[in-house]
């Protein structure tokens, strides 16, 4: 990889200035505003109670860099990217922008925080670990909620394409949030159970999207605290983005706990990104970061998991590449 020259280099620097425009119009719903037909800057100032000139100048930002697209007469229209803010998009992405443009930026402000004590500044910031905040906050759990579908949407399909669940009775999913990892992963396999245990308040917001998806016969709920315990009855436990919100202490906790229950012949199935060596460039290495600020966890590489699975009573038996950002990294009891 070539180091960037000084103009890439100021387009690092001022990163926020795009991303936090983003925020703005997906608080806005400006992509909702512009599903339909095209809108002037005016027109969606008065449908927003903004500033025309200034929200032009928003737009006009975002239209350089493919998110809207100006036309001729000054109207504003939708593009591939800005199709990902709208509210019911199938992959949409507008509570993930919202999210990562509130909680989130004001987080990485006290980055210098977390580098100098290794400890998160979301927790700085806002008094409390997140799961807890968002406890306390259940606009902004429903927020988070939205903002993980939009993430592992596409995640759920390619790992489901790339990792055969066809041996697997019952699939436990830990942490599972609204269950649409197991929604999508169920419909492929039609002798699959799935059981979705998280926290009993995380349980109650899935419960009318699994009736939804026509699984309430397939798929039961567990409420779990997998620090406390978790529950006997699968023969594969699958964890999603859960370890890596956590260091390696709570994370080994976390994993231990699931040796406890596992038969002898089940499966441990982590879902998280692999960190590559070398400078080469990875989505993981920013993520990992981001870990680092937002819950105080972290990503790890290939060897950080086999030694993690070593001292939880796992052999660390294979690691599948998905199409998306993930592999399905497979334990089995030892």
């Amino acid at each position: 990889m070539t180091e960037p020259a000084p103009a890439s280099l100021m387009s690092l620097i001022s990163g926020y200035w795009i991303s936090q425009s983003i925020y703005v119009a997906a608080k806005l719903g400006l992509a909702d505003l512009v599903k339909d037909k095209p809108q002037t800057a005016e027109a969606l100032a008065t449908a927003t109670d903004t500033h025309a000139d200034a929200l032009y100048r928003l737009l006009r930002a975002l239209a350089s860099v493919g998110v809207f697209r100006e036309d001729e007469e000054h109207r504003f229209a939708l593009t591939a990217s800005a199709k990902g803010l709208l509210s019911d998009g199938d992959s949409s992405q507008r509570a993930l922008a919202i999210m990562v443009g509130e909680e989130h930026y004001a987080s990485w402000g006290e980055l210098m925080y977390s580098i100098r004590t290794g400890q998160s500044a979301f927790e700085k910031v806002y008094g409390a670990p997140i799961f807890d905040w968002l406890s306390w906050h259940p606009e902004k759990a429903a927020l988070f909620d939205s903002a993980m579908v939009g993430v592992h949407g596409r995640e759920t399909g390619a790992m489901a394409a790339a990792y055969d669940f066809s041996s697997i009775r019952v699939l436990a999913d830990i942490g599972g949030g609204n269950g649409s990892l197991l929604r999508g992963v169920l419909p492929k396999y039609p002798n699959l159970r799935g059981m979705l245990c998280d926290l009993p308040g995380v349980i109650e917001r899935a419960v009318p999207l699994i009736a939804e998806a026509g699984l309430s016969e397939r798929m039961r709920t567990v409420p779990t605290d997998f620090f406390v315990e978790i529950p006997r009855g699968a023969d594969a436990y699958l964890m999603r983005h859960i370890i890596h919100d956590w260091d390696d202490d709570e994370a080994l906790e976390i994993l231990r706990n699931v040796r406890h229950v596992i038969p002898a012949d089940g499966r441990l199935l982590v879902v998280e990104g692999v960190v590559p060596a070398g400078n080469a460039p990875s989505f993981t290495k920013q993520l990992d970061l981001n870990m680092l600020v937002i819950p105080g966890g972290k990503e790890r590489t290939e060897r950080e998991y086999r030694a993690l699975y070593d001292a939880a009573g796992f052999k660390l038996s294979s690691i599948t590449l998905t199409p998306a950002e993930v592999s399905v990294i497979e334990g089995r009891p030892v």
